[in-house]
């Protein structure tokens, strides 16, 4: 018989999971809180890795969809001084093909293809070790059994408190975020600064990102430390009073630069949080978590695509007929834990370095990072 096979999440890596799986031609059933795909914004764009992304969508049959939809240019990457120096430009070759960016809304269609997803299905609770297998207790009030449970659940992972008591932690450094529609008619002079790809200037504590999207749109992140509530006295729904105070904590950066500020559309706040790097857990059978729900990291580009790596490569041995299902989801987890571990590392360094008290550490992080 086919093992009853859930994942509970439906971003990038329940979805990789589910569609090697469907390709396999294992049913697995996916549950969705969002009670709709388009039921809020899908977030920005994300470059995805030659060995790590770009692998799960082959291992699913759809790198070539992908290649089609992707971003090359989009690897493009300028630094700025806070007074509008460029510092540096990089900019892909025309066959670049290592870290395309792509929309995560187009991403996510992709990737649901034939999937029947189950929209509006949150979940309240996994509970192993029943008579019938692992429980999956819902918001709704119903509950269903399976024989293996796939958190793919993200930071506030309902499923994680099954096989660990691990939360996220506050870092210290809170994104807010805001965009800039039809940018390169609206807005020309910023449209050029920003160029095809990311743009980036940081100072003391402080730094403001900008991302191209397809369509004209660009996502802005300003990033600083402060404490959790630094925004106290300030309503977050007043966009003018959100901007002023933005506008007043990066108070003499260069004009051009403020102008993704004083564009901006709405302002999202964005703290970050993140697992402990070395997390794991003692093995629980019937229940394993993948992407956010076990490693959650600074969003450096690594988080989405592991997890989606990680879904197909947890679907290929499901699909590749080993009997006992228990075994693979245990030599999944160690070698999860090993590659998780080493980029959580990596992100948390990296993260310190981006927002950190000498600006010429972002810029030599980016040097090592680079192409030459």
């Amino acid at each position: 018989m086919r093992q009853r096979i859930a994942v509970v999440g439906g971003g990038p890596g329940g979805l990789a999971f589910a569609r090697v799986l469907h390709r396999h031609g294992h049913p697995v059933a996916v549950f969705e809180r969002d009670p709709a795909p388009d039921a809020r914004p899908p977030g920005g764009t994300l470059d995805l890795h030659e060995g790590l992304g770009q692998l799960a969508l082959d291992k699913a049959g759809l790198l070539a969809d992908f290649q089609a939809l992707s971003r090359p240019e989009g690897q493009a990457m300028r630094i700025l001084d806070t007074d509008g120096t460029v510092l540096r430009d990089w900019r892909p070759r025309p066959d670049d093909r290592a870290n395309p960016e792509i929309d995560r809304r187009q991403l996510r269609d992709l990737l649901l293809g034939p999937l029947d997803v189950q929209w509006g299905r949150g979940v309240t609770q996994v509970v192993p070790g029943a008579r019938d297998g692992v429980l999956v207790q819902f918001a709704d009030g119903r509950q269903e059994a399976f024989d293996l449970v796939v958190g793919a659940d993200g930071a506030w992972s309902r499923v994680r408190p099954a096989v660990s008591s691990a939360t996220p932690h506050y870092t210290g450094v809170t994104f807010v975020e805001t965009f800039l529609d039809d940018v390169d008619t609206r807005h020309p002079d910023l449209a050029r600064l920003i160029g095809d790809g990311s743009l980036g200037v940081y100072g003391v504590n402080r730094a403001l990102v900008a991302q191209r999207n397809s369509g004209g749109h660009v996502k802005v992140y300003a990033q600083f430390r402060v404490p959790l509530d630094w925004h106290t006295n300030l309503d977050l729904a007043d966009v003018e009073a959100v901007r002023s105070s933005l506008l007043a904590l990066f108070d003499g950066w260069a004009a051009r630069v403020l102008d993704l500020l004083r564009h901006g559309t709405a302002f999202v706040n964005r703290p970050l949080y993140v697992l402990p790097v070395s997390h794991t857990w003692t093995h629980t059978p019937g229940v394993t978590l993948l992407g956010d729900a076990a490693h959650l990291m600074p969003p450096l580009g690594a988080g989405a695509n592991l997890a989606m790596l990680e879904g197909a490569e947890l679907a290929e041995s499901i699909a590749a007929g080993a009997e006992d299902l228990d075994e693979v989801v245990r030599a999944f987890e160690e070698q999860m834990w090993v590659r998780a571990g080493r980029w959580a590392t990596i992100t948390a360094a990296g993260l310190e370095r981006l927002v950190s008290p000498d600006p010429a550490e972002a810029l030599a992080l980016f040097d090592q990072v680079q192409p030459s």
